[in-house]
């Protein structure tokens, strides 16, 4: 049995690209993952699906477990030989009680390490264009815990932060904000002092209130704003209007749900992600190639027979050239052969791997891909076509239009409905926190609706590469808006266009 191990490791503040690299790292090899209420959705939305789960809680006065029964189940799935991830949102030793979780773990001698992540009371402030220093301004930071038991007085000296004339940070501390203010006001601090609330720091829920010490209460009593939360106290907080910079970015605000299998969803969420929309990644179908692949191999006994190699989706590219790997066949065996793919994403999946079209249609559809393929063919061609199994047979019906055309259409993978999912996107869907759900395939929608069995998604409105998707997505109700082009540029260009008030497309 192998020694188990555990890692302290900080989430950051929401945000997945604060996520550290050695935290993703650890993450991608765990056996368990600890996590809590503080780990942001799009975070957990990218976690590997192959680690064993357990949530903790820990979101104030709301305990799923105690701080004790946390320890004990670090210390008995480390025992079990495990390697296990205990993630907590921002910096684990910040308010986090990381050092409690370690004590029991070294008297156990379980080893450990600790992974800093990002902190909320810099990054949060930095997302609202807030310096928590300025040379100019304030040249020292006060991070204090704002959380006390209802009733008790606060065991800090108000008076010492007020002398320091520095940037005071407060942390879990929108329900005793009266307290805080009043025991500021009172230690001496200028009433007029300018002051900040930011509720939801670095995602798509993101708001902040400005005001005056001594009108921030009513300010967020209005604007109704929800936790977590960090309150900012200090000069630096009037910068805010001229260094706010994330509400510029296009699709800031904007919570995006992507259902592309996982091996395809990475650089479409980046795309997103690079605009400011929040992205929770939510596979809704799975890549699974056939266990009995004895068809393409017999196709790749005869490959010099065939005139074109049709490919209809990068899974296909990437199954059809693992096999070729498995099987010890040399990439040179295709060189008789002309290649056609469906659209940009498959043409990139094939230059990849050193292969470079003879044919992509101006539309990227099963029906473009077959019309164009139908116009250059002169009748006797050998065609195989590497794809799912159940894939779409008009592409087949109107190749053998062509006189004396064969065509193989053989099944590589299979397209499975994945249901596995960290984030409650069905409160999220009901509840009007998602802004689009992206979807490139019928597939994907179908997988989609199985998921969230009566889930209320009629007029959820949705990106759809091409007609076939959009028509899938229409026939459940959905506000459907079609890209102009059937690639992932074109959905994004897409939703920012939208997100500006444009029209259907």
């Amino acid at each position: 049995m192998k020694t188990g191990k555990v890692w302290l490791a900080g989430a950051g503040p929401g945000a997945v690209g604060l996520l550290t690299i050695k935290a993703a790292e650890v993450l991608k090899t765990a056996d368990v993952i600890v996590y809590d209420s503080l780990v942001g959705p799009e975070v957990l939305s990218s976690l590997p699906r192959q680690a064993k789960y357990i949530y903790v809680g820990k979101r104030a006065g709301c305990h799923t477990m105690t701080q004790e029964e946390i320890n004990q189940i670090l210390l008995s799935e480390a025992k079990k030989g495990n390697y296990v991830v205990r993630l907590k949102g921002g910096d684990p030793f910040m308010f986090g009680r990381g050092g409690e979780e370690l004590e029991l773990l070294r008297q156990h001698n379980i080893p450990f390490e600790v992974i800093p992540g990002i902190t909320s009371p810099v990054a949060v402030p930095e997302y609202n264009g807030i310096p928590v220093t300025h040379r100019d301004i304030s040249s020292s930071l006060h991070i204090i815990t704002g959380h006390k038991k209802a009733g008790a007085e606060y065991d800090i000296d108000f008076e010492a932060l007020v002398r320091t004339k520095g940037t005071l940070v407060f942390l879990m501390g929108i329900s005793s904000l009266p307290d805080i203010i009043k025991s500021l006001t009172k230690a001496g601090m200028n009433s007029e002092m300018p002051a900040a609330v930011l509720s939801k720091g670095t995602t798509a829920g993101q708001k902040r209130v400005l005001s005056t010490l001594s009108g921030l209460e009513d300010a967020v009593r209005r604007s109704r704003i929800e936790t977590p939360a960090v309150i900012v106290v200090g000069e630096v907080c009037k910068l805010s209007e001229e260094f706010a910079w994330y509400e510029d970015l296009p699709l800031a605000g904007c919570r995006i749900l992507l259902t592309r299998p996982r091996d395809l969803i990475s650089r479409t969420a980046a795309m997103f992600r690079e605009k400011g929309a929040e992205v929770l990644e939510m596979p809704s179908i799975l890549i699974k190639p056939k266990e009995d692949q004895s068809m393409l191999s017999s196709a790749l006994d005869k490959i010099s027979s065939y005139d074109w190699i049709v490919f209809t989706s990068p899974g296909g590219v990437r199954i059809f050239f693992e096999e070729l790997r498995k099987q010890k066949r040399d990439i040179r065996i295709l060189g008789g052969c002309k290649i056609a793919a469906i659209g940009a994403g498959t043409n990139r999946a094939l230059e990849e791997r050193g292969l470079f079209c003879d044919l992509m249609p101006e539309i990227y559809d099963g029906v473009s891909l077959g019309r164009a393929l139908f116009d250059v063919l002169s009748g006797g061609e050998h065609i195989l076509i590497p794809r799912a199994a159940l894939g779409n047979q008009e592409l087949i019906r109107i190749l053998e239009g062509k006189p004396d055309i064969r065509v193989d259409d053989v099944a590589v993978y299979e397209t499975c409905h994945e249901r596995w999912q960290l984030v409650p996107v069905k409160e999220m869907i009901e509840n009007g926190e998602i802004s689009w759900a992206v979807f490139t395939s019928a597939s994907t929608v179908r997988g989609f609706a199985k998921a969230l069995p009566d889930t209320g998604i009629k007029g959820l409105k949705a990106a759809c590469i091409g007609e076939q998707t959009a028509k899938a997505a229409r026939s459940l109700g959905m506000d459907v808006y079609v890209a102009d082009k059937a690639d992932i540029e074109s959905l994004v260009r897409l939703v920012i266009k939208q997100q500006k008030g444009g029209r259907h497309g």
